[in-house]
C-alpha cells in the first residue's frame, strides 16, 4: 500500500506560549510556568481562545473543525491529482469533535461532495495511536478492493476539550505545593493543574492521507499496535465525562499521569519487538528517519535516550511539538509531511513510525521509499 499525498491544515489563529500564558484564566505561578515552559512548545494554532463565559447552557459549533478538514482533504487530492469520485472509502479519526454522534465522517461526506452511498467509517477515541489504525483499515479496504483510493482525515482538533474545562478557573497551584495540603483538597488542586498542562500542551490540526494498493509513493509495510498489556493502564491517561446533580449537566474530567512517559517507551518496546523480531536491532539503526508521536519534550528526550536515536533522525519530532504543540492522532502526519517536504530519500531507505498515548496504547509501523524520492 502507497501513500500516494499528504496534506495538513491549521487554524488561522496563531499564539505563542507567552501569548497565552498573558491570556490564561488566571496568574500562573512561576513553578508551573516553569512545567509548562518544559513542556518544549513555542507557539501553536487553535481554532478558538475564548470559552464561553456564559453561565447557560452554550452549543459549540463545529463549523471551524469542518474547515480544516475541508481544506487538508481537498488539497491532498488537488496534490495527488485526484476528484472526489476516485475515492471508494473514506475514514476520519478524531478525539474532540463537538458531535459525539454523528460521527465526523457524517459531517464531512457531503461537504467534500462524496455520494451519500459512499463507504466510510469513523475512528473516534484511539487518540494518538489513531494514525496507524486508519493505515491499517486502509490497506484492509485495498486488499479487497484493489483498484479504490481511500482517502484518510486525521483531526487534531484538541482545543474544545481543552479550553473549556478552564471557564471559571481562579488560581492553579504547583506540584510541590498540593502535596503539601490536606489530601481531601489534593484532587481538586491537582484536577487544575493538569487542566492547565493540557491547555498548554494540545494544539490544534487536521491532516490528510490518500491510499493506494500500487503506485511510486511511500510505501506502508506491516504495522502492529498493543493496548492495555496490564489491563488498568488505560486510567494513566484518559478523557470521560461526569454527571452533575442538575437536568442535562454533564461535567468533562480528564487525566494525565506521571507515569505516561515510562508507559510510553515501554509499550512503544513491546510494539517494535512485535513488529521487527529478530531483526528489531539491525532495522533500528538502519532507520533512515524516526516519525515519533509528539507527546512532550520530556517523553521525546526518553525516546531518544531509550532507542539511541541520533538527533537528526528524530529532528522532524521535536520540530513539530515545538510549532504545533500536541496534535494527538495528528501529529504523526504532520511530522511525515515535514519528513518528505524537507529531505532527500533513496530507494529502500526506511522511516520507523512510532505512536502512542491515552488508552493505553501504541504503535509501530515501517514505511519504505520504493523510489528515489527528491
Amino acid at each position: 500500500m502507497q501513500i500516494l499525498q499528504l496534506a495538513t491544515a491549521t487554524p488561522n489563529n496563531k499564539y505563542s506560549t507567552e501569548e497565552l500564558m498573558q491570556t490564561f484564566p488566571c496568574k500562573l505561578p512561576d513553578d508551573v510556568k516553569k512545567n509548562v515552559l518544559n513542556l518544549g512548545i513555542s507557539k501553536r494554532h487553535l481554532v478558538s481562545l475564548t470559552a464561553s463565559t456564559s453561565k447557560r447552557e452554550t452549543i459549540i459549533s463545529e463549523r471551524e473543525l469542518i474547515n480544516l478538514c475541508l481544506e487538508a482533504c481537498q488539497d491532498t487530492l488537488e496534490q495527488a491529482d485526484l476528484s472526489i469520485k476516485d475515492v471508494g472509502y473514506f475514514i476520519a479519526t478524531y478525539d474532540a469533535n463537538p458531535f459525539l454522534c454523528p460521527g465526523l465522517s457524517h459531517l464531512l461526506i457531503r461537504e467534500l461532495g462524496f455520494s451519500a452511498y459512499v463507504k466510510h467509517v469513523n475512528v473516534q477515541g484511539m487518540a494518538c495511536a489513531s494514525f496507524t489504525k486508519a493505515l491499517e483499515l486502509a490497506n484492509d479496504h485495498l486488499a479487497i478492493h484493489p483498484n479504490d483510493k481511500v482517502l484518510v482525515c486525521v483531526s487534531g482538533v484538541n482545543s474544545y476539550w481543552f479550553i473549556n474545562q478552564l471557564r471559571g478557573l481562579r488560581n492553579v497551584m504547583g506540584i510541590h505545593k498540593i502535596r503539601l495540603i490536606k489530601e481531601s483538597q489534593q484532587q481538586m488542586e491537582l484536577r487544575k493543574w493538569i487542566a492547565t498542562m493540557e491547555f498548554f500542551l494540545f494544539g490544534d490540526g487536521v491532516a490528510s492521507v490518500v491510499m493506494a494498493k500500487e503506485g511510486d509513493g511511500l510505501s506502508v509495510n506491516k504495522g502492529v499496535d498493543v493496548t492495555n498489556f496490564r489491563k488498568n493502564d488505560y486510567l494513566a491517561g484518559y478523557a470521560r465525562i461526569e454527571a452533575l446533580n442538575e437536568p442535562f449537566k454533564f461535567g468533562f474530567y480528564s487525566h494525565l499521569d506521571k507515569k505516561l512517559p515510562e508507559l510510553g517507551v515501554q509499550y512503544t518496546a513491546l510494539a517494535i519487538k512485535k513488529l521487527l523480531g529478530k531483526n528489531a536491532e539491525t532495522i533500528i539503526k538502519a532507520a533512515r528517519k524516526w516519525a515519533v508521536h509528539t507527546g512532550s519534550e520530556k517523553i521525546l528526550d526518553m525516546m531518544t535516550e531509550h532507542y539511541n536515536i541520533p538527533r537528526e533522525k528524530i529532528r522532524e519530532s521535536y520540530e513539530v511539538l515545538k510549532g504545533y504543540g500536541n496534535l494527538a492522532g495528528a501529529s504523526l502526519p504532520f511530522i511525515l509531511e515535514k519528513i518528505m517536504s524537507e529531505n532527500k530519500f533513496s530507494k529502500s531507505d526506511i522511516i520507523l513510525m512510532l505512536g502512542f498515548g491515552w488508552g493505553f496504547s501504541a504503535s509501530a509501523c515501517t514505511l519504505e521509499f520504493q523510489k528515489q524520492h527528491k
